[in-house]
């Protein structure tokens, strides 16, 4: 069946530490489908993606990037097209001014990109638009609703956006989509607390996802000291800092071990200092930030994998862990309940608890023989329940429903 083609807007699109967005794409196109990409911003640290996400970059939509004639250009074929939409859009946009952003730079900004993104939709024949994580991309496509003509549909991850509802504007975004797809039960739940029971049957799971393929078992790593791998972003959410105290602990009570941390960000600075002042410079490695292609390869050298994080959606990391059967340890907090049943597919620790992390991780370091039944148990869950293809053709359907 012949499908009509969507439009996928992100904020910063292909991005370093949202590879799994490109991976979507890629596989809805695998599927049959036409998706058109936008970015509102040029993606930073491209030189480190692999060529085929730099070929992706080349035939993204750069929102911002657009020279001023071309925007203005853009806003005057919109006018030109739908002189009352155009107004109605305005007219919308003049209301972020007392609600939402409440912020003429921002209300301003959003118009521009929202005649910009308008054209290029008109031009690739496109009705429907679909954002990612429900950030502020999203009052853009909300702004071209207005105009007439486009519908969007939304992706909730969590859990930033639960905090910050109103200046989000998350309930008008979930009131105006087509549809809204929940990366988890508990990403649902929290949709639903704060929006009318009548929307609820436009909530819909679809779990993010790894292709099990590409994420094959790794080869037994052979480490004379067990390697503990964490990935993510270097950031407080991510809970870095507690993961070095409970390795300081577990140095203390003689256990041996190399920690590396793959990603950058404004807490490295911090970790580094911390990693000096407590003697662990010897066995922690800080890798910045890395293209997919090389993180796939230290998986492959990790034995254990670690996550400490005090806020998240459910991290795709952790799913990519899993599939090359690398026992996963991680927190009690929000989805990641749903991808790791304790002590079957992995351990999970209270979060901020040094003391529990510490333990979690010396369990595994400790006994070869559970690392290999977690390791085998988690990629069983994520090929039952996190397969990127299989959960993408949920997707297919409801944006055929949608065409």
């Amino acid at each position: 069946m012949k499908t009509k083609p969507i439009g996928y807007l992100c904020s910063e699109y292909p991005a370093i530490s949202h590879t799994f967005i490109y991976r979507e794409i890629e596989s809805l196109r695998q599927a049959g489908m036409t998706v058109c990409t936008a970015s509102v911003h040029r993606p930073e640290k491209l030189q480190v993606m692999t060529p085929a996400e730099q070929q992706e970059a080349a035939g993204t939509l750069m929102v911002l990037s657009q020279p001023p004639l071309l925007m203005l250009g853009a806003h005057l074929a919109c006018l030109t097209r739908n002189p009352a939409g155009y107004l109605r859009m305005a007219a919308a946009a003049l209301k972020l001014l007392k609600k939402g952003p409440k912020s003429p730079v921002k209300a301003a900004a959003y118009f521009v990109e929202a005649g910009i993104v308008l054209q290029w939709l008109h031009r690739h024949g496109i009705s429907h638009v679909h954002e990612h994580f429900a950030n502020p991309t999203a009052i853009v496509a909300m702004l071209m609703k207005t105009y007439g003509g486009i519908s969007y549909s939304i992706s909730v991850h969590g859990p930033d956006i639960f905090y910050n509802i109103d200046p989000l504007m998350l309930q008008e975004k979930v009131s105006e989509a087509a549809f809204v797809r929940c990366i988890s039960h508990y990403c649902r739940s929290q949709i639903m607390r704060i929006t009318d029971p009548a929307e609820w049957d436009k909530l819909h799971i679809v779990r993010c996802g790894v292709n099990p393929d590409l994420y094959s078992v790794r080869p037994e790593p052979g480490n004379s000291v067990p390697n503990i791998l964490c990935v993510g972003r270097l950031v407080p959410a991510k809970g870095q800092h507690i993961l070095l105290e409970a390795c300081d602990l577990l140095k203390k009570a003689g256990v041996r071990f190399q920690l590396t941390f793959v990603g950058d960000g404004p807490d490295r600075n911090s970790l580094e200092q911390y990693t000096a002042s407590r003697g662990l410079s010897g066995s922690v490695t800080f890798t910045g930030a890395l293209g997919q292609d090389a993180v796939r390869t230290i998986y492959d050298r990790a034995d254990l994998f670690v996550l400490a994080s005090f806020a998240e959606g459910v991290p795709v990391v952790l799913m990519e862990a899993m599939a090359k059967e690398i026992p996963v340890v991680s927190t009690r907090i929000t989805g990641i309940p749903e991808l790791i049943d304790h002590e079957h597919d992995g351990l999970l620790a209270t979060p901020g608890d040094v003391d529990d992390l510490a333990r979690q991780i010396g369990k595994l370091i400790g006994d070869p023989q559970l690392r290999t039944t977690i390791g085998k148990a988690g990629r069983e869950k994520v090929v039952s329940v996190y397969n990127q293809h299989t959960n993408n053709r949920m997707m297919v359907d409801l944006f055929n429903q949608e065409g």
